[in-house]
C-alpha cells in the first residue's frame, strides 16, 4: 500500500456526530433518520473506509481523493438492474444488509434530497443520469426506479455520433461547476449504457484562515523529501482528540452541518498505520471522544485531482460477477450485459476560504452476447502466406508486427 497525504472530507450525516457536552451546532433542522437508515449510514461509512484502503492499494499516486458517496449512489443505480448472484455480490460489497429493496432505495432518495438542504451556507449538488444508445432495449421498470428514487435524468443518445462523447462530458462539467470537464475518455465500441453520478461541494470554513497568516513552510512528503508549501495558520477553538496513532481535528463548514476531519499520524506513525486500524467502530469512538479546545492549526493549502478505473478495486471487494460473463443485469434489458468500466474522477481544493470538491462516477455497460457470425478483426500483429493453389507452393510468407499508414 502506498503512503499518501490524507485529507479526507467526512460529512456528518447523523446527529450523533456531536458529543453530548457540546451545544447543538445546527442553525437549521438536522436530518432525522429512522434506526434502519442510521444503520445504513454506518454500512456506507464502512464501505467508504474499505473503498479508500483498496483504492490506495491499487493506486501508485501519492494523493488519493475519492467520493464514497458518489460511488455508492452510482452503484446503487446499477444494483437496481442486477439480479441473482450478481445482485447478491453487489449487496455484499455495498454492505446492503438488513434492509429491503424499497428501504435501500428510500435511503438513497432521502440522502440525495436532504443533504443539499441541511446547510444554506454550504453548496452541495447531487445529480444522476442514464445515457443509453439509440435502439438499446432498456426496461421501463429500471428507468422508473432510477427516476423515482435517484431523480435520474434519462437520455437516449446515438453513441456513434462524433458529438456524443462531448454531450456526456458537458453534462458532467455542468454538474460539477466545470471542475471535472472530461471524465469519460471515450465511448467504447460495445457500450450501450452509462450510469453517471456527479457531486459538487463548496463549503466555507465556519472559522476562516486569514490569508495574511499563510506563509511558505516545508512539508515532508511520502518519499521523505522536504518540499515547499503554502501553510495556512490560525488559533481558535475546534474539536480535537488524540490517541497513540494520531491526532484528530474537526474543521466545520457553514453552520457546522458539514466538516472536514483531518487525521495527522503521530511522529513515528504513518498513514498506513492509521488506515490499517480504521474501522467504523473506532471512527465513531474517536468522534465521541472529541472535545472543544483551543488549538493552533497549521494546514497546507492544496489542490488535488484524480481519475481511477475502479474495476479491480471493486472486484477485490467481492463484486466480481458484474464484470464477467456470469453477470446478470436482466432487470435492465433482455440483452446480455456486463459492467465494462467504472470510472471515478475527483477534484479537491482547500484554501483559506474553505473547500471546493467534486466527483463523477461513470458506470459503463456493454452488450456481451456473441454475434451469430464470426468477426475477424485484424487489430494486432498477424501472419500471412501467399501460395499457389494447385501445387500448394508458398511464394511469400510474413509476420506483420507493425503496419504503417500509407
Amino acid at each position: 500500500m502506498k503512503k499518501i497525504i490524507l485529507f479526507a472530507i467526512i460529512a456528518c450525516l447523523i446527529t450523533s456526530c456531536t458529543t453530548k457536552n457540546d451545544p447543538q451546532p445546527f442553525d437549521e433542522t438536522p436530518i432525522v433518520l429512522k434506526q434502519n437508515m442510521k444503520q445504513k449510514v454506518a454500512q456506507d461509512n464502512e464501505f467508504a473506509f474499505e473503498l479508500l484502503k483498496k483504492t490506495i492499494a491499487y493506486s501508485d499516486k501519492s494523493n488519493v481523493f475519492i467520493s464514497p458517496l458518489s460511488m455508492s449512489i452510482a452503484l446503487g443505480m446499477a444494483w437496481n438492474g442486477a439480479d441473482n448472484e450478481t445482485k447478491k455480490e453487489m449487496e455484499e460489497t455495498l454492505n446492503m444488509s438488513g434492509m429491503s429493496v424499497d428501504e435501500i432505495n428510500e435511503y438513497y432518495r432521502i440522502m440525495q434530497s436532504t443533504l443539499p438542504t441541511v446547510d444554506n451556507k454550504t453548496k452541495l449538488n447531487i445529480a444522476n443520469s442514464i445515457w443509453y444508445n439509440t435502439g438499446f432495449p432498456i426496461k421501463s421498470d429500471f428507468l422508473k426506479v432510477n427516476t423515482d428514487y435517484f431523480n435520474a435524468e434519462v437520455r437516449e443518445l446515438d453513441f456513434a455520433k462524433a458529438w456524443a462523447l462531448d454531450t456526456i462530458n458537458n453534462w458532467c462539467a455542468r454538474k460539477t461547476n466545470d471542475l471535472i470537464k472530461k471524465p469519460l475518455d471515450r465511448i467504447s465500441a460495445d457500450a450501450v449504457m452509462y450510469l453517471i453520478n456527479a457531486i459538487y461541494f463548496k463549503g466555507t470554513w465556519t472559522k476562516k484562515f486569514d490569508a495574511k497568516g499563510t506563509v511558505e513552510r516545508e512539508f515532508t512528503n511520502d518519499k521523505n523529501a522536504q518540499v515547499k508549501v503554502n501553510m495556512m495558520h490560525q488559533t481558535d477553538t475546534f474539536k480535537f482528540a488524540e490517541n497513540d496513532l494520531a491526532e484528530y481535528l474537526e474543521l466545520p463548514y457553514g453552520n457546522k452541518s458539514f466538516s472536514m476531519t483531518v487525521i495527522l499520524p503521530k511522529n513515528g506513525k504513518t498513514t498506513d498505520d492509521v488506515l490499517n486500524n480504521l474501522t467504523v467502530d473506532k471512527w465513531n469512538t474517536m468522534l465521541s471522544e472529541m472535545t472543544s479546545r483551543k488549538v493552533e492549526v497549521y494546514l497546507p493549502r492544496f489542490k488535488t485531482q484524480n481519475s481511477f478505473e475502479m474495476k479491480d478495486v471493486l472486484m477485490n471487494m467481492g463484486m466480481k460477477k458484474a464484470f464477467g460473463n456470469e453477470a446478470d443485469f436482466s432487470k435492465i434489458s433482455n440483452l446480455k450485459l456486463i459492467i465494462s468500466r467504472v470510472i471515478h474522477s475527483t477534484f479537491c481544493e482547500v484554501n483559506e476560504e474553505g473547500t471546493e470538491a467534486a466527483a463523477v462516477t461513470i458506470i459503463e455497460f456493454e452488450y456481451t452476447s456473441m454475434p451469430t457470425h464470426p468477426v475477424f478483426y485484424v487489430n494486432r500483429p498477424f501472419i500471412f502466406v501467399i501460395r499457389e493453389q494447385s501445387t500448394g507452393v508458398i511464394l511469400f510468407a510474413a509476420k506483420m508486427g507493425d503496419v504503417e499508414k500509407y
